[in-house]
């Protein structure tokens, strides 16, 4: 039995590169990206999808929606798909996080690093996997979409490849890419990373 997982980074929002939205609420998608959203979906509507889980952040929610609505899914919350908890960092800038000793050591050791008041990599990446394993058992045979975020899709690709946490940086997960694995019985294996369907 084989289940194969559409890894899906939400489309891009209105803070996107400015801020760390982290677990913050009413975070809404930019006009790019209701495109991108919107042309997911419908590429993704020839792809047998037969369930959708997402981060319980609105704009994966929304994401997850657009491409849902093609395959007359209902989208269904995953929480362990949720975006990393980044504790007293949420809401700040980028601006401001550069030159923190603390925000240096999260992106160059992220196998020990832990945001002030907030979850490890490691945390994070583990209750990622356990959401996937269940889905992929509960879903034997089919293809499903699960659309969280950047870091918690690249601890699950680093997971399956067996690479270690802190090199997390060395590949790219860009919004509303898709990553492919296939998980079963078996073991798992990562099929593509960071897919770009537009331009």
């Amino acid at each position: 039995m084989t289940a194969t997982i559409l890894l899906i980074r939400h489309a891009a929002h209105v803070e996107l590169g400015r801020i760390l939205s982290g677990r913050r609420r009413d975070v809404a998608l930019s006009a790019d990206g209701l495109e991108q959203a919107e042309i997911v979906a419908d590429l993704l509507g020839v792809e047998p999808i037969t369930a959708i889980y997402s981060s319980p952040r609105e704009r994966a929610y929304y994401t997850a929606r657009s491409i849902a609505e093609p395959h007359e899914l209902k989208v269904q919350i995953a929480d362990g798909l949720d975006e990393v908890d980044f504790g007293e960092w949420t809401g700040l800038s980028f601006d401001v996080l550069e030159g923190d000793p603390l925000w240096d050591e999260w992106n160059s050791a992220r196998g020990i690093a832990r945001p002030p008041g907030g979850e490890s990599m490691e945390e994070a990446c583990r209750r990622a996997v356990t959401e996937v394993q269940q889905k992929a058992a509960e879903h034997p045979d089919q293809t499903i979409a699960m659309v969280s975020h950047c870091d918690v899709i690249r601890g699950l690709i680093a997971y399956y490849l067996g690479l270690p946490l802190d090199n997390l940086l060395r590949f790219d997960i860009d919004p509303a890419s898709i990553s492919r694995i296939v998980v079963g019985s078996w073991g798992a294996r990562v099929v593509s990373v960071n897919e770009r369907l537009y331009q």
